[in-house]
């Protein structure tokens, strides 16, 4: 944090004779002493510069780097920009705390008012929060959203929908007494005669993800029209770069926009940190959770910048709040905001568009060495095979050659995904490998 919060040690006694205080073990008298660490932690001399780095370099060798990477799943491989890092690495941004002294932290946030407003161009809706932890947190939180304005106590979820979306789904609803119905699955998509039938007068609302954890391309607008005919509210889980290219959730109806921003200038990070994002219309902006950031003018007629539409019960009167989500990633916002703003709308656009015509040109090369798409119908850059070739021999070979295969679904079924960091001579390297598994 270098010089962020910086005291010197003669202001620290100051500090300490203004609390009545002679000595920093003072402030801990009240701690008993049979729990207090007398002899210090266990921990290994200083080392040197030189020496950390070795040693960090060391560890990091144990980690295996492919060359290539086919694998998506919910966690994304896109190109960064270099300003990216540029912008954000900068010392006054490393802070996640809350800013509510909007007098000291205009800076702030203004970077999350320019992403709530680029998450609404994205998206198409009216209102966005200055984001949750994740994706699937994110799509949580809209069901509860849903839940607290119709007192209904039934979720209905696709069984397109991530698994791991759904496990925390499946955990918010149990904390809160609420029943969450599956919508099968047909060729890939959500039955949707099967959605008519369980869209009862209970339900609260239907989650379905865009494009679905298969890869395929939902039927969005049809979706949407047959669960506001039975009374509900209509939640889309989307991926943010395929916002670029298809109709936006707005659109299709959409009550209620969530998704991960990871794609959006995060890199794959083993897994974190990411951000959720979470949109919504005019009507349902009383109920979204966290924070939000508006504009306005101070007392000389200055443009400025606050938290605003804040449920204080959210942060004090727990047992009455709708949601416990009180904090976001706003460094991840930022990161998802200087993302946006480097690629701009044509950005955007060429790397949705370079994602799913490379992942097409995959599609077709695979099926042409025996492993077949197992669905019909549109998808973006994720798709799944099927093959009578086991699915570890086939990744087990692309591993061998530094290639990060697919995603095992079954010992058959693979979910591969391209993105724009593929180039052609990879992706024909690929269908070459796999050939060669496909002849021994």
């Amino acid at each position: 944090m270098g010089s962020y919060v910086a005291n010197t040690t003669a202001e620290q006694q100051s500090m300490l004779s203004a609390a009545g205080f002679s000595r920093m073990e003072d402030l801990f008298a009240d701690i008993p002493e049979a729990v207090k660490l007398k002899d210090g932690l266990a921990l290994p001399d200083g080392k040197s510069e030189l020496e950390v780095g070795r040693l960090l370099e060391a560890m990091a060798a144990k980690n295996t780097v492919y060359r290539t990477i086919l694998r998506g799943a919910g966690a994304y491989y896109h190109y960064i920009p270099a300003i990216v890092k540029s912008v954000t690495g900068k010392e006054e941004f490393m802070t996640a705390y809350t800013p509510y002294q909007a007098e000291i932290s205009q800076g702030l946030l203004q970077a999350i008012f320019e992403f709530q407003t680029m998450i609404c161009e994205l998206t198409g809706m009216d209102v966005a929060n200055a984001s949750v932890y994740d994706g699937a947190t994110a799509a949580a939180e809209a069901a509860a959203m849903c839940r607290s304005r119709k007192k209904k106590n039934v979720v209905c979820v696709s069984e397109t929908v991530h698994p791991q979306i759904l496990e925390v789904i499946r955990t918010y609803c149990f904390g809160s007494d609420s029943e969450v119905i599956l919508i099968p699955e047909q060729n890939g998509v959500t039955d949707a005669a099967a959605l008519q039938q369980h869209l009862t007068a209970e339900a609260s609302c239907f989650i379905v993800q865009q494009p679905n954890y298969y890869g395929n391309l939902e039927p969005a607008a049809a979706l949407g029209q047959i669960t506001h005919a039975a009374g509900a509210k209509y939640v889309m889980s989307i991926n943010p770069i395929a916002a670029a290219l298809l109709p936006t959730p707005a659109e299709c109806g959409a009550d209620v926009a969530v998704g991960d921003g990871q794609p959006l200038g995060l890199p794959l990070g083993m897994g974190g940190p990411y951000l959720g994002f979470m949109t919504a219309t005019k009507a349902m902006m009383r109920q979204l959770p966290g924070r939000l950031v508006g504009e306005t003018k101070d007392a000389d007629g200055r443009r400025a910048y606050v938290l605003t539409l804040q449920a204080r019960e959210q942060h004090i009167r727990r047992e009455k709040a709708s949601s416990n989500i009180c904090s976001n990633q706003e460094w991840c916002a930022l990161t998802a905001a200087v993302y946006l703003a480097a690629m701009g709308p044509n950005g955007l656009q060429e790397t949705a568009r370079q994602c799913t015509a490379k992942a097409h040109y995959l599609q077709q090369a695979l099926a042409g060495v025996g492993l077949e798409r197992k669905y019909s119908g549109e998808f973006f850059h994720e798709f799944v095979t099927h093959s009578a070739l086991p699915a570890a021999d086939v990744l087990q070979a692309l591993e061998e050659k530094g290639i990060l295969g697919g995603l095992p679904l079954s010992p058959q079924d693979i979910l591969w995904c391209v993105t724009e960091m593929n180039t052609k001579a990879e992706l024909d390297e690929t269908a070459r490998l796999v050939g060669e598994v496909g002849r021994r």
